[in-house]
């Protein structure tokens, strides 16, 4: 898989970000509504980043397909179950 891993680490480092100010949000007794918003900001971008890696991985089974047929279907199917799992 060749995923680039400078942009998945910097996308994984702003969520820890922002996980660290709802905590501090939290701990200063902040409106629900405001935490909630950043809570769901933070689900929006581990999905992306889910879909990235998902992506790539999936794109990776297509161009250098597996001799075995099966097993490249396994492969394939199993990156699509990450795509809809919720």
């Amino acid at each position: 898989m060749d995923i680039d891993q400078t942009n998945v680490i910097n996308r994984l480092k702003r969520a820890e970000g922002q996980l660290r100010g709802i905590q501090k949000m939290i701990d200063e007794q902040q409106e629900c509504e405001a935490i909630v918003t950043q809570l769901t900001a933070v689900r929006s971008s581990i999905d992306s980043i889910k879909g990235i890696i998902v992506a790539e991985n999936l794109k990776y089974c297509l161009t250098n397909p597996d001799i075995d047929v099966e097993t490249q279907n396994k492969k394939i199917e199993k990156a699509v179950d990450l795509i809809i799992k919720k």
